[in-house]
């Protein structure tokens, strides 16, 4: 490397952190801003998941151009161009006042979002090998710590000034990630003649099998998890959460599982790099799938807090050992659209997962989809453990 990748990893790691502090300050409070905001009072659990799914909807569509572009122009371009794309749109959500208005906004920042996955590709792909997995943990801490400080943020504004109010907040801060990105962020990068065809990175990508059990197993994890996010902050409320005190309280639990990954991320990306990613990746979702099903038994809140704690603290292995995984079974010159395509799969699994857990949580009780989040990580973690993945690192060219 030509610079210090530690520097760029710390530059990278403050504009992810404050991109996803931006994020968590009021994304996950959308239950509650179609409640008392936007006058959704019938069905809120299926408005919940549609609001959250839709989102990744039109994302999973454009992901494989942006990456495509990102091997043409760069990571640090398509950071840029989502960081700015992003302070406009939660403006956007300060002003909307419309269910239906707020769906299309929905849809527009899955369109032109992708600030931390370009984030996390440009990691990937400026990190030298022996340290990737490290560096890829360390950029988990930062979405983790985002997650802690933003809920906690997030729920004083919403509980001093509204929920409204708390789109202004998330838009200041991507300004601040979009600003860094900007004049900080550095990058080495050989730019491909042309941009490729989405049709022939799918191709290339169908090609290697070892690439596309990672996917498989990324969709499915995320599928499991999302089940419950749009349902987190309605199940607060039925614990006995007060309504004027709902966004602190379930900012506070939101945060507890970022603090869990910000201790035990880095940690997982040492071992991994010791013992092997997929042992890691296994251990990972064995403790998750576990953590998940334990909570169907806690009714309180302290309770559950608890518990999400340290489920996060073994779900901390689990999205860092899957990029890790990534670079190790991918050619690198094919690394960006590698990441876009898998970023794609995750558009889609985020899709699935919470219009599914918004439609579930209307016909069965929320404690419910905990044992199906928990047993579709035990399935997932049986699966990675007897199919086996080769780590061996690829090198060939894909051209």
């Amino acid at each position: 490397m030509s610079f210090s990748w530690k520097r760029n990893l710390v530059v990278l790691w403050i504009g992810v952190f404050f991109c996803s502090t931006a994020y968590s300050l009021s994304i996950p409070f959308l239950p509650l801003f179609m409640y008392n905001t936007l006058g959704v009072r019938e069905h809120l659990e299926a408005w919940s998941g549609v609001s959250f799914g839709i989102t990744f909807f039109t994302g999973a569509f454009i992901a494989p151009f942006w990456g495509s572009l990102a091997d043409r122009y760069g990571r640090k371009m398509m950071m840029i161009r989502a960081g700015f794309c992003l302070v406009l749109i939660y403006f956007l959500y300060y002003l909307v006042t419309d269910p239906y208005v707020f769906l299309g906004v929905r849809m527009l920042e899955g369109l032109l979002a992708g600030f931390v996955p370009s984030a996390i590709a440009l990691v990937a792909t400026n990190t030298p090998e022996a340290h990737a997995g490290y560096a890829l943990g360390i950029m988990a801490t930062s979405g983790a710590t985002g997650g802690i400080v933003g809920p906690l943020i997030g729920g004083v504004v919403s509980h001093l000034w509204g929920n409204r109010e708390a789109f202004l907040f998330s838009s200041g801060l991507v300004l601040v990630a979009a600003l860094i990105a900007t004049f900080f962020v550095r990058e080495v990068h050989v730019s491909l003649k042309q941009r490729s065809k989405v049709r022939d990175d799918l191709r290339v990508a169908m090609l290697n099998p070892r690439f596309m059990i990672v996917l498989g197993i990324s969709m499915m994890v995320t599928v499991s998890v999302m089940l419950l996010e749009p349902l987190l902050t309605v199940y607060v409320l039925q614990l006995g959460a007060a309504q004027q005190d709902a966004s602190l309280s379930s900012g506070i639990i939101f945060s507890s599982m970022g603090v869990a990954t910000v201790l035990a991320a880095p940690h997982w990306g040492k071992i991994g790099s010791k013992i092997g990613y997929t042992k890691v990746l296994v251990f990972g979702l064995v403790g998750g799938g576990i953590g998940s099903v334990l909570q169907y038994f806690f009714t309180n809140l302290y309770g559950f807090g608890i518990l999400r704690f340290l489920y996060g603290l073994f779900f901390a292995a689990v999205y860092p050992a899957i990029n890790a995984l990534i670079v190790k079974v991918i050619e690198p010159d094919f690394r960006g659209r590698a990441f876009g395509l898998n970023q794609s799969a995750v558009q889609f699994a985020n899709m699935i997962g919470p219009i599914l857990g918004g439609f579930l949580g209307g016909i069965v009780p929320i404690r419910v989809i905990f044992i199906m989040n928990g047993a579709a990580l035990l399935l997932t973690a049986l699966y990675v453990k007897y199919k086996g993945l080769d780590e061996t690192a690829v090198h060939q060219s894909t051209r």
